[in-house]
């Protein structure tokens, strides 16, 4: 039998997480986390449990001071505990005027502030750490006018009336785990650190983020805090992956070496599936389409703890077995059979689940999702404007296109595409697609026009540059992008439909119109063109993109030289 040493008495909150840990553990209770640790280091047990962070409370820093001065073991996994918390008294007869003392952990009454307030504000509070002694002094001297407020468990183990039940919600605390040996990977992993105190060095915070920001390594909390001896700073760190993955011990080692450049300044306290405080409501992706977008979102979906399905021609599981397994639609196919696929699948959701459309058409897209798919079922269009060869999502755009049936699971995919660090615009349909006009689909076509336009007056390709100007590389480089990249995919953007197409045809109108005038020499009329687009564009939108402009030119004149 396993052996876990936490904090008492029986029925606390933290025997409660233990034993969940744990059903046939035996229980070595303390009422200090000082001695939890020691009995763990001593070998007295097998593992220790201890309470490191509330969502009304914060962080416990004694925790944080202690765990620094953890020379073995590791943090190898971690309990959630949803915290019930009852307010309860000697007898069913006492009045809520006439409690005058309330009993608790310090952390109890920092999580219950607000009620108190309210109900209690003139009784006084009394802090124990030794609450079963608490409460045998409450029986034995017949205290009436006292109450506590702990666990329903304890209340009821030590027979006191409750007076009030669950006093305060969304009340949850992270018990971390500590155990001889390390974790293994789960391939849904976290690992904690802690520096030891720092020499001063400016931007040193900065770099150490940045390490970690530069490979694409979420962090899940940050803290720091003087050094209570030596006053420097201590960082303390939990950062998504396994200390076995390559990527983070790459990154830690980084840090050691050449950020914070002192040896030994980086304990690793340990790796340990992660934990998610927020509550999730989607458990379940299923794809519609195996591309390689569609395996891109599966497997960063998988690294945030949901199961993910593909499913397309060559799977052997099919959509229509797919469908009712999942909370969350995800059609991921061209563009050009986006429309005919909603048809074919749409019918087959139900209430209560959602449909997410990755594709970059979107009114006609939505207009066809919303005739075939039921009133409950939530729907959301997401482009993004990037391709599966991209590492990270981190500053690349997104253009979203809410509808009125977009709801929780909708907003969850959101939220995950927030987190990875995508800039997110919202769209409606129609404006979504006339910016997909100007944004993809009319620069593809002048690229593909350009290149098409060189081979018919057969000009060498390494002409080119001796004649162009910084400015007009730009068209250059846009055709030299589209053609070493997959023809279908430009292909597929080029054949769009919606309103994009209005951008080109009212583009090829005024490139007629601008070409008659310059070849009838009709100079003034084109610089009131160009005045009056200038107007137009407006003094901050030029001012922005020729600073961008400006740094291209420095890539540019680099690399040529």
């Amino acid at each position: 039998m396993i052996t876990i040493a936490t904090l008492g008495p029986q029925g606390s909150h933290a025997c409660q997480a233990a034993s969940q840990y744990a059903p046939d553990a035996e229980l070595c209770l303390f009422n200090h986390i000082s001695e939890v640790i020691n009995a763990f280091v001593d070998e007295q047990v097998d593992f220790a449990l201890l309470p490191i962070y509330n969502t009304r409370e914060g962080d416990d820093k004694e925790y944080f001071r202690l765990m620094q001065n953890l020379d073995q073991g590791y943090w190898v996994d971690n309990v959630v505990l949803p915290i019930h918390l009852s307010l309860g008294t000697l007898s069913s007869e006492v009045q809520e005027e006439s409690i005058r003392v309330i009993i608790g952990r310090g952390s109890v009454f920092k999580q219950c502030d607000e009620y108190i307030a309210a109900h209690y504000p003139n009784a006084t509070l009394m802090i124990v750490h030794d609450m079963e002694a608490a409460l045998l002094d409450i029986h034995q001297q017949r205290r009436h006018d006292h109450a506590v407020i702990d666990s329903e468990e304890l209340l009821r183990l030590h027979n006191l009336h409750l007076v009030a039940r669950e006093v305060v919600s969304h009340n949850r605390t992270r018990y971390a785990v500590l155990g001889a040996n390390p974790a293994s990977p789960t391939g849904y992993d976290a690992t904690a650190i802690i520096t030891r105190p720092l020499k001063d060095r400016v931007g040193m915070l900065v770099d150490i983020l940045n390490e970690f920001t530069r490979r694409g390594i979420n962090i899940l909390d940050l803290r720091s805090e003087s050094d209570v001896k030596t006053q420097k700073l201590q960082i303390y760190l939990e950062v998504e992956g396994h200390i076995g993955d390559d990527n983070l011990s790459l990154a830690l080692r980084n840090l050691e070496q050449n950020i914070i450049q002192e040896e030994d300044s980086i304990k690793i306290l340990g790796s340990f599936p992660r934990v998610d405080m927020r509550v999730k409501k989607i458990k379940t992706f299923g794809f519609i389409g195996t591309g390689q977008m569609s395996s891109w979102f599966a497997d960063r979906l998988e690294n945030e703890g949901y199961r993910t399905i593909l499913t397309g021609r060559s799977t052997s599981v099919r959509p229509e077995k797919m469908i009712p397994e999942v909370d969350v639609v995800m059609i991921c196919v061209p563009i050009s059979v986006t429309a005919a696929t909603i048809e074919q699948y749409g019918p087959l959701l139900q209430d209560g689940q959602a449909l997410i459309i990755l594709a970059g058409e979107s009114e006609h897209t939505l207009m066809t999702a919303t005739e075939v798919t039921s009133q409950g079922v939530e729907l959301m269009l997401v482009h993004n404007l990037w391709g599966p060869q991209t590492l990270t999502m981190k500053d690349k755009n997104a253009a979203v296109v809410r509808t009125p049936r977009s709801g929780g699971f909708c907003g969850e995919f959101e939220a995950f595409l927030y987190k990875h660090g995508a800039e997110i615009f919202h769209d409606s349909p129609n404006k979504h697609d006339l910016l997909m006009g100007v944004g993809q689909k009319l620069p593809t076509i002048i690229s593909v026009a350009l290149a098409k336009t060189l081979k018919e007056h057969a000009i060498d390709c390494d002409d080119i540059g001796s004649h162009s100007t910084l400015t007009s590389l730009y068209g250059i480089l846009a055709m030299a992008r589209v053609h070493s990249q997959n023809s279908r995919t430009y292909a597929e953007i080029m054949a769009t439909g919606g309103d994009s197409r209005k951008i080109v045809r009212t583009f090829c109108a005024n490139l007629t119109q601008t070409m008659e005038m310059a070849e009838r020499g009709q100079i003034a009329e084109l610089c009131t063109t160009m005045d009056q687009n200038r107007d137009y564009l407006t003094p901050s939108f030029l001012k922005t993109r020729m600073k961008q402009a400006h740094l291209v030119d420095e890539v540019l004149s680099t690399s040529s030289s």
